[in-house]
């Protein structure tokens, strides 16, 4: 018999989620450029209604009543189909939670969000990864990928760390293809870096069906990581399981507030998202200048790049590098992909000096 508490197997599988670091080996503050936050910060908007919010020592409104109702009306969906979560984290690992279990699967592309395995093993599910085409989700190998113990798809679109997407075209096969009774969860955390034409069209997948749930979140365009904030839309029976199990007072009072303000700045939101396509692109031309010495910038549509490593210069000899000249990057070799580095988008300057940084060690590398 054993003589303490035993982990229950599925939970001793789990890799605890490893964040972007803020600072160097030797605890020396870096310049952050690991989590895929908003350099611009946050709406001045948002910051004063955080200053100003409510009471501390009253709970939140439990169902963020005002927040839901500014979401719809900012995306036209009924208040009644979205439920809201400490960030988008939350409402992805209760989708799991309340619709797979110990004996089925959890589907997701190779090289998806780290969040999903932890999603999938934390109900007892079992993660299975379909290939994909040049770090990209595939649209067909994940189709071949489900079986008949599939419960739950997750799909980002854009993808982090990949930076990769899928039209709404390629959305719209998967969605048709899976059976009706598996949850189709698109993971929208970068919708709003995308421009009108490239609407995969989820919002209206989770509006017409059963079946599919879209989560978002404030933490990167809207510069409210801090205050961990998510919402979900879909069906009514969707948004009441999240609701029978997320936390009763999950988003707080000066999160709700912010989240509140955010919305109403919608002129933010557009500057972020022209200046965070704008300095991606004069990044990553940058770094294909840089072809010849094995490296390449990955297509993306987020507010980060991932970069692959196949000359002399290694990801983590660059990564190391970055550090010792005062930036944090994200280094992935726990997702696999220990040949790259994803680097957010920050500052016109940031971006040249990280470029100029990885001139000279792609340079200097033997």
């Amino acid at each position: 018999m054993a003589d303490a508490p035993q982990m229950k197997p599925w939970i001793e599988g789990i890799h605890a989620y490893v964040p972007g670091k803020a600072a160097g080996a030797d605890g020396r503050p870096l310049i952050k450029l690991s989590a895929n936050e908003n350099p611009l910060g946050t709406s001045p908007a948002a910051l004063a209604a955080r200053r100003e919010a409510g009471e501390p020592s009253r709970y939140p409104d439990p169902d963020a009543v005002a927040l839901r109702q500014a979401i719809g009306a900012l995306h036209g969906i009924d208040p009644a189909r979205i439920a809201c979560g400490t960030g988008s984290d939350e409402l992805l690992n209760l989708a799991a939670q309340g619709f797979a279990g110990v004996g089925d699967e959890v589907l997701f592309p190779r090289f998806s969000f780290a969040v999903y395995d932890i999603a999938a093993r934390r109900c007892g599910a079992t993660p299975i990864e379909s290939a994909d085409a040049d770090f990209g989700a595939d649209a067909g190998a994940l189709l071949d990928a489900v079986t008949e113990r599939t419960r739950v798809v997750f799909l980002a679109n854009p993808n982090n760390p990949t930076g990769s997407y899928l039209t709404a075209a390629e959305v719209d096969r998967i969605h048709a293809a899976l059976p009706r009774d598996v949850l189709l969860v698109l993971d929208q955390a970068y919708a709003e870096y995308l421009t009108p034409d490239e609407n995969d069209h989820g919002l209206v997948l989770a509006a017409r069906h059963a079946n599919v749930l879209v989560t978002r979140t404030f933490s990167k365009i809207y510069g409210l990581a801090g205050e961990r904030i998510g919402w979900a839309t879909g069906h009514p029976d969707l948004i009441g399981a999240l609701n029978r199990i997320r936390g009763p007072f999950n988003v707080t009072v000066a999160g709700q507030a912010a989240a509140l303000a955010a919305l109403g700045d919608q002129a933010f939101v557009e500057r972020a998202s022209a200046e965070n396509a704008r300095v991606r692109e004069r990044f990553a031309a940058a770094l294909s200048a840089l072809g010849n010495h094995g490296l390449r910038p990955l297509p993306s549509k987020g507010n980060f790049v991932l970069v692959e490593y196949s000359g002399a210069l290694t990801a983590q000899a660059a990564y190391e590098g970055l550090a010792a000249r005062g930036y944090a990057t994200r280094w992935l070799p726990g997702q696999g992909l220990p040949h790259c580095l994803r680097i957010t988008i920050g500052t016109d300057d940031q971006m040249d000096d990280v470029a100029a940084i990885m001139r000279e060690l792609a340079e200097g590398a033997r």
